[in-house]
């Protein structure tokens, strides 16, 4: 099932987006500000956001590029009362997929979710599988060989993280920025700590979390290295 994030600081329009969302069979959660619309992006996976513009504390322009810096391939449909061609041109650059115009249509917002969704790949999204090392995005679920991995929250979300960047250099503080958080008052032996517990979950899948450094970390499909076949055996 696909799961949306409604942000609007309007109850009345967060309200009348659940509404039709969830008769069109979509598992829906809400936000109130850019803020919390960011927050929810670091622990949650999402098929879609639905983002108004004009919010307090962080507006919906901030929000969408804090958004993509977490999931580049996110689609974001931005809503405004405003439908000037520079807010069009603003909104399309941070990487939104669609702009609608309120008083909008609730039943064709939905189509454009829809269609949007479809086109993304959708659920295909929320699985990464390499090898024997199975991540369930959605269900926050990491299997190798089909054995469950136990992790603890701030794993899990680290680990997706970097696996939702794989083949990105990643700095320690942006690691630090966006898988802690902006009121973060730890150190970088918090992060080096994390890295090193994530490794030993991973076993022999530790080898695709590269160390940069100087700079910080690297997810890669680093294949297996193969075994002698010849061997040293008498």
């Amino acid at each position: 099932m696909s799961k949306l994030l409604i942000v609007d600081d309007e109850s009345a329009i967060r309200t009348l987006i659940v509404k039709y969302a969830t008769y069109e069979g979509y598992e829906v959660e809400e936000a109130e500000n850019g803020m919390q619309a960011v927050e929810k992006c670091k622990k949650e996976d999402y098929s879609l956001v639905i983002l108004d513009i004009m919010m307090p504390e962080l507006d919906g322009f901030s929000a969408g590029r804090e958004i993509k810096k977490l999931h580049p391939n996110l689609p974001i449909i931005l809503l405004s009362a405003r439908g000037e061609e520079y807010d069009r041109i603003n909104g399309f650059e941070i990487g939104a997929d669609d702009y609608v115009v309120k008083p909008f249509s609730p039943k064709e917002l939905m189509m454009r979710v829809a269609a949007i969704i479809k086109r993304s790949g959708g659920e295909e999204n929320n699985r990464f599988v390499f090898e024997g090392l199975t991540v369930d995005f959605t269900a926050r679920l990491v299997f190798i060989d089909e054995q469950r991995i136990e992790m603890s929250p701030k794993e899990y979300d680290l680990f997706f993280y970097m696996v939702r960047n794989r083949g990105v250099a990643l700095t320690r503080e942006r690691l630090i920025h966006d898988v802690w958080g902006y009121d973060f008052y730890g150190d970088d032996r918090t992060l080096d700590t994390h890295v090193k517990l994530l490794r030993k979950s991973l076993g022999r899948y530790s080898r695709c979390i590269i160390t940069l450094r100087g700079v910080g970390y690297r997810f890669e499909t680093v294949a297996e290295p193969e075994s002698d076949a010849d061997g040293d055996a008498n």
